[in-house]
């Protein structure tokens, strides 16, 4: 069954695509950075809004189906990659390393990510994308202070 929780939480059905759905689904954060930009109240309010969104939608989305996280599901990519954007320009170069940087990181899961997973509901299928996030904000921000 359609749901606003399934809408919100495959990313208005990106999730679906067969091959790397999160990897699509990420696309959804470069989006909206070059529309709302990377500071400033209405990039935080929406940041705000997209994580309290993924929790809720992502928790419903896994127990229709009865899955811990269904790889449908990626506003939790989208979530955590707009805001390791923070701050940084919105030009190609950033854009480009952080999708690349992210990307790695949520698929290799540096601590805590992975024990994070365990946490209950939508927040275990969030968390660990925060930490991706984390750690992508940090790597961006060590090379630009560095190149």
């Amino acid at each position: 069954m359609i749901t606003a929780a399934r809408i919100v939480a495959t990313g208005l059905f990106v999730g679906y695509v067969p091959v790397a759905p999160a990897t699509f689904g990420s696309l959804w954060a470069i989006a909206l950075v070059l529309i709302v930009g990377t500071s400033g109240w209405m990039y935080w309010a929406l940041g705000v809004i997209l994580l309290l969104l993924s929790v809720v939608s992502s928790g419903k989305v896994a127990k229709a189906s009865g899955r811990e996280d269904p790889k449908e599901v990626v506003i939790d990519e989208v979530v955590a990659l707009y805001l390791a954007y923070a701050h940084f320009p919105t030009d190609w170069k950033v854009l480009l390393g952080g999708f690349l940087l992210f990307r790695a990181y949520d698929i290799v899961k540096p601590f805590p990510a992975r024990r994070l997973e365990s946490l209950p509901g939508g927040w275990g299928i969030v968390a660990d994308d925060l930490v991706a996030g984390g750690y992508t904000w940090l790597t961006l921000k060590l090379l630009t202070l560095l190149l």
